[in-house]
């Protein structure tokens, strides 16, 4: 790779390795299930308590336990802003750009609605999660906890998260994002204290 070189979703290795100790000073990160990631492309959600940043450090988390970039969502299209999140790997909250990101090859991750209870699902996007449907790739469900004022945090990768019948077209990614909820709940609900 060239000096300065980004990849085609505008991702600078270069400045992750930068920014990676900075992010290491402000979140210890604990991260389980990384097994459950497949080799290929895969949809990953997680959880999201407002202002908690989780996307980004479960991201980077995820990114170092697996060896491979994990492309959050959210990024804003507004510069600087939105500029320097393309440089850390952040894609913009379009079907789009996830579905051309699954089907590349990737690991994306995209949130559920913000909550204000650090044990509480939100709502999971369909029209982001079904992009999953669309590029046949699994969706696993992904809990993050943070400490709000300390360093500790827990990502926890679940297993694929499978549509209890073979369907295609908006049922389908609405039935997915309701089951991918279900399960961060149920993983929520049993997981560790930070």
């Amino acid at each position: 790779m060239a000096l300065y070189a980004v990849d085609d979703y505008g991702r600078d290795p270069h400045l992750i390795a930068a920014l990676s100790p900075l992010a290491r000073l402000r979140w210890n990160v604990h991260v389980a299930g990384a097994e459950n990631i497949p080799a290929g492309a895969a949809l990953l959600v997680c959880n999201s308590r407002r202002f908690s940043l989780s996307a980004v450090y479960a991201g980077l988390a995820l990114t170092d336990a697996t060896g491979r970039p994990v492309r959050f969502v959210g990024r804003p299209d507004t510069a600087p802003v939105g500029a320097l999140m393309r440089r850390v790997g952040a894609l913009l909250a379009h079907p789009a750009d996830v579905l051309g990101a699954l089907r590349g090859g990737e690991l994306v991750l995209i949130s559920a609605a913000g909550t204000s209870h650090p044990r509480q699902a939100g709502a999971v996007p369909h029209e982001l999660v079904g992009q999953a449907v669309v590029a046949q790739v699994p969706a696993l469900p992904v809990t993050t906890i943070s400490n709000r004022f300390g360093r500790t945090a827990y990502v926890e990768v679940g297993a694929p998260v499978n549509l209890r019948r073979e369907r295609n077209g908006p049922l389908a990614h609405v039935e997915l994002a309701e089951q991918v909820q279900h399960h961060l709940q149920r993983m929520l609900d049993v997981s560790r204290e930070v």
